[in-house]
């Protein structure tokens, strides 16, 4: 009877701890932030950010998407190990940005990947703020 009731004890056990393990799943985090990010729609302006192998782009969009004006291109390092959190700095690419006339001037820029979210500060016309754009595709 406690062969059988140890046994039962250990099944409940395993099934339990391969529940509790699948659960835990979405949360592993990513090495590929790769993709499309967009802020918040602010009557047809908003940011859009592209994140490819080794470059970050951001677009002021405008006119409900039929306008784009650079604001940044730079540099991306990918994480090497998954996230959930992850930061990085960003060298902008000066060629590609020194005739934009939205573009930031900043030589470098930090981003911040948390949770899904894409953050970093935004400076214009003497204001600054902390954007955040999610994953459109």
């Amino acid at each position: 009877m406690k062969k059988n009731a140890l046994s039962i004890l250990l099944a409940i056990t395993l099934i339990l701890s391969a529940l509790l393990c699948g659960c835990g799943k979405g949360n592993e985090g990513t090495t590929d932030l790769s993709g499309t990010y967009a802020s918040k729609d602010n009557d047809g302006s908003y940011q859009e950010a592209t994140i490819t192998a080794d470059t970050i782009e951001i677009n002021w969009v405008s006119d409900n998407g039929s306008t784009k004006s650079i604001y940044w291109i730079g540099t991306y390092t990918a994480p090497s190990d998954p996230v959930t959190e992850y930061t990085w700095v960003s060298e902008r690419d000066k060629e590609k940005t020194d005739s934009a006339l939205l573009a930031s001037t900043s030589d470098t820029k930090e981003f911040t990947y948390k949770n899904g979210v894409l953050s970093y500060e935004v400076s214009a016309m003497g204001t600054t703020t902390i954007l955040e754009l999610t994953k459109s595709n």
